[in-house]
């Protein structure tokens, strides 16, 4: 099926969203299961674990957007801050609420369905940071929509700490190698492209961190970037690290050296944004 004959709803819709909600349901099923046994997902998210822990005050008070199944959520909570789960898949907050039942983590962690275009509806607040990983905001096409609403939900000085996937992946320029092209530039198709998620298609967008931080205003002040698997393999690359352990292990040292350099860590799979609120 190409996927020009796939009705996926534009970002905005309802039926856009309903897919979004739909295909992550499905996916957490399998979720943790995938990342089980990954040495670069597990690196990939331990480094984001440092960048955000070593910007955070103790106790903090941390809204977390697309919050999945809840592993930075409990990992947060365990450290002794408030989180506060948010996530628009009932899939994924049922996997949360499940984890809740068993971590005996009283009132340090409480969840809540939302979609991260209605946190008006957030049940409690205000926070010193706001945090969202993984690409969860690659879904929607304007990401003014959503740092709009920050700025009820924040202290002053407040953190915010995005992890998002940008237009730039080297690792999926190798795939000219083999003459696919659709794969080498897919992110910088205008548009957004078709994903498929637990058996949904919708469509997402890719951001540089220069668009990030303009949808954000002259009120955030950026503070921290890096890339994320900028020449190691991206996250759905899991057998990579076992069939080629010299080769990760080079590729990995090649990131840690330039992962905080310009214009490298414009890059990757992923890459890491931390601002400062600045209230005026």
């Amino acid at each position: 099926m190409r996927a020009e004959e796939i009705t996926t709803g534009r970002e905005g819709s309802a039926e856009h969203w309903r897919l979004v909600a739909d295909g992550f349901s499905q996916k957490a099923l399998e979720y943790e299961a995938f990342w089980t046994d990954h040495p670069n997902f597990t690196r990939m998210r331990e480094r984001v674990q440092a960048h955000f822990d070593g910007l955070l005050a103790p106790a903090s008070r941390i809204l977390e957007l697309n919050a999945g199944t809840g592993i930075d959520a409990l990992r947060l909570a365990r450290r002794g801050h408030r989180v506060h789960a948010t996530d628009l898949a009932p899939g994924m907050i049922a996997a949360i609420e499940a984890k809740m039942r068993t971590a005996g983590l009283g009132d340090r962690l409480s969840v809540q369905r939302c979609s991260y275009l209605d946190l008006e509806l957030v049940s409690v607040g205000p926070f010193d940071a706001v945090f969202s990983n993984f690409g969860g905001l690659n879904c929607v096409e304007d990401l003014g929509r959503v740092t709009r609403l920050l700025k009820k939900l924040l202290v002053p000085g407040g953190l915010v700490t995005w992890v998002i996937m940008p237009p730039i992946c080297p690792w999926e320029w190798l795939a000219l190698r083999r003459g696919d092209w659709g794969t080498a530039v897919r992110r910088l198709r205008p548009g957004g492209v078709i994903a498929h998620v637990g058996g949904a298609h919708f469509r997402t967008y890719y951001f540089t961190p220069r668009q990030v931080i303009g949808s954000f205003g002259s009120e955030f002040r950026p503070i921290k970037l890096e890339g994320l698997s900028l020449f190691a393999p991206p996250g759905d690359r899991k057998e990579f690290a076992h069939r080629h352990p010299h080769w990760y292990r080079t590729l990995v040292r090649l990131d840690d050296w330039l992962c905080t350099l310009p214009p490298f860590r414009n890059w990757g799979d992923f890459f890491i944004l931390s601002l400062r609120y600045r209230r005026t």
